[in-house]
Formats: structure tokens, sequence, C-alpha cells
């Protein structure tokens, strides 16, 4: 069976240890460890096990080959969506193939650092369905643009947007090939 433990527990931010921790009854890092890399045989025990520890479904901790990756398209801090360094990946609630993910590394308007926003891509022709919601919006030379859309003109068109955080100044973005709205908060409690 080959699982995704490494790449959620990677995804929520916890150390070996501590997964070995929250599992019921605790084990040891180590056999995490093997049971992420496989020298040790994943049971379904196993799986329920370390799935509990890192509040998600057991399938979560599954890749089958007819489920997409969700990649994480952009980084949101104080000074707006970044592009990633390297690729990531988020474990998705129920993968579809045209999501994207945005992880907040710093507070921002209403989003706390350690959120994931979960987004639905958007092809021109749909943009107006996404007016007053958060959207993120690709621009050149691989940057992004996080914020509230508020205009849009025509099919494709120029799009008005403002940005998250305190005296933001409105942004138009002209024809963007895709965009893609907000549709779910995940937040750790």
């Amino acid at each position: 069976m080959i699982t995704a433990i490494r790449e959620v527990r990677r995804a929520k931010g916890l150390t070996l240890e501590e997964v070995a921790q929250r599992c019921v009854p605790p084990t040891t890092a180590q056999t995490i460890g093997r049971l992420e890399t496989g020298t040790r045989t994943v049971s379904v025990a196993w799986l329920n096990r370390i799935a509990a520890a890192l509040a998600v479904d057991a399938a979560d901790l599954v890749r089958l080959p007819d489920r997409p990756d969700i990649p994480v398209a952009a980084t949101l801090d104080a000074s707006g969506a970044q592009a990633l360094r390297r690729p990531a990946t988020v474990a998705p609630p129920h993968a579809e193939a045209d999501l994207v993910a945005v992880t907040v590394s710093c507070g921002i308007g209403d989003y706390r650092a350690g959120d994931v926003i979960w987004c639905r891509r958007l092809a021109p022709d749909a943009f107006a369905s996404a007016l007053n919601r958060d959207v993120l919006i690709p621009r050149p030379a691989g940057r992004f643009l996080f914020g509230r859309l508020i205009a849009h003109e025509g099919e494709g068109g120029r799009l008005n947007v403002l940005p998250l955080g305190p005296g933001a100044r409105q942004q138009v973005v002209a024809d963007p090939p895709w965009i893609a709205c907000a549709i779910q908060l995940v937040r750790q409690l």
C-alpha cells in the first residue's frame, strides 16, 4: 500500500515525535518513520491510528492512482500572495482536479497563520460567479494576487481586486487566464 503519511504530516507541520505522541496509545517516532517510508507494513489499524493522530480521514493517507494531488499555488503573508520556493501539496478534504490551495504563513485580513484556503479554478467565462469572494489571480513572472473580487468587466476582461489588509489599494488585473475562488477554509483548532 502506498501511503501519504509523510506528506500529510509535513503539511500539518508536525514532527515524527509529535505524531507518535498523538497516537492512542502513544508509539515511537521511529515506528512512525518506518510506516512512512514503507519499511514496516501499514495495517488498517495503524492507518486509522495515524489518521486520528493527524486529524484526517484514513482515506487521506492512502494514495490512489485516480486521486489527483492538490498543489499549493501560493502562500499568503502580510505582503500578499507569494509564489512558492519549492513545490508543495496539502491533504485535500475531498480531492477534485480543479482545486488549488493557498497556505497562510502570517495572519492577514480574516486569515490566520496555519490556515489553508481551498480555491476552485474558474475559466474566464465563470469569473462573474466569484464577485464579492476572495480569489487568487496569477500574475506575470510567477506572482499572484489574492484579495476580494469587487468588479468584473465582461468575459475575461478586467478584474478589480481589493487586497487584504488595512489601507490596501484596489488593483486592476487584465485578462488573467484563470482565477481561483476561495471555497473552503481549513483552520486547525
